[in-house]
């Protein structure tokens, strides 16, 4: 497995290509001899907006230190709701690995990236990589699987059904009626929930993952982040959690010195997950 030195800088360079039937990757390839370690990038949007472009700050930054970034598209409610988003983001994490010659990567070393909602996704397919229904699109000649090396989660929103409430009780009538319309029921929101899955005592993967979150976040409240990381390491998983004073939901993706000191934690989760 390759090693990471987090002070490495290299040019890159920016590449559109089709991972699935009709959805796009944007792959962020550093330039020299490789091999890279490889990340596979979730973007938000409550599930149901945004694109592969939501996250280029941090793409590119984490890109020029030296990781292959795969951005990738996927299926969007109210024509593909849960588990769509999921079982497209488990395809594309068994895609990379069985693409990482291509990418002068190592599929020794795919880790997962997600903001918000996509933080939820890429968790979700991580710790379940085996789920019949997150595994249902067969990717032929292959026999990768959809484990991950770590974890990179800004702001995720961890706890779909906890957050569903939080978003009735300050009238936030518009995540209300976007998180119905992805998961459908409220069993939905908790059997599909890291938060609940770790609660309950499900059996699951769990990959060591930082979480970077502000504590001005008005999606999800710190708290239960909170206790999302000390349940997630009372079972057994490696979990780093930094909180931003003052920072609202999304504040990586803005460029300026905390966006730069959240790309910095990553840098360095990485370097001591792979050194």
């Amino acid at each position: 497995m390759v090693t990471y030195d987090q002070e490495y800088r290299c040019a890159i360079t920016v590449n559109e290509l089709e991972y699935q039937d009709g959805l796009a990757v944007r792959i962020y390839q550093p330039e020299g001899p490789g091999p890279f370690p490889a990340l596979l990038d979730v973007h938000g949007g409550v599930w149901t907006n945004g694109d592969r472009t939501a996250n280029e700050v941090m793409n590119r930054a984490l890109a020029e230190s030296g990781i292959v970034v795969a951005a990738v598209d996927f299926r969007q409610p109210p024509n593909h709701p849960y588990p769509a988003q999921v079982a497209d983001v488990n395809f594309a994490t068994r895609w990379l690995k069985t693409n990482a010659d291509r990418f002068k990567a190592d599929p020794e070393t795919v880790g997962g990236m997600g903001g918000s909602s996509g933080g939820h996704t890429v968790m979700l397919s991580a710790m379940r990589p085996f789920h019949p229904e997150y595994r249902s699109i067969n990717l032929p000649d292959s026999d990768a699987d959809a484990t991950m090396k770590y974890l990179l989660l800004g702001w995720p929103i961890i706890a779909p059904y906890e957050r569903y409430e939080y978003a009735k009780n300050t009238d936030n009538g518009r995540l209300v009626t976007l998180s119905e319309g992805y998961f459908g029921t409220i069993d939905a929101m908790k059997e599909g929930s890291p938060y609940q899955i770790v609660k309950r005592g499900e059996k699951s993967e769990l990959p060591p993952t930082l979480i970077v979150q502000g504590t001005a976040d008005t999606n999800l409240p710190v708290p239960i982040t909170e206790q999302f990381a000390d349940d997630y390491r009372a079972a057994g998983g490696d979990m780093e959690l930094n909180l931003f004073p003052g920072m609202p939901h999304l504040f990586g993706n803005t460029p300026g010195a905390d966006s730069d000191r959240a790309i910095g934690l990553m840098k360095k989760f990485v370097a001591r997950i792979l050194g």
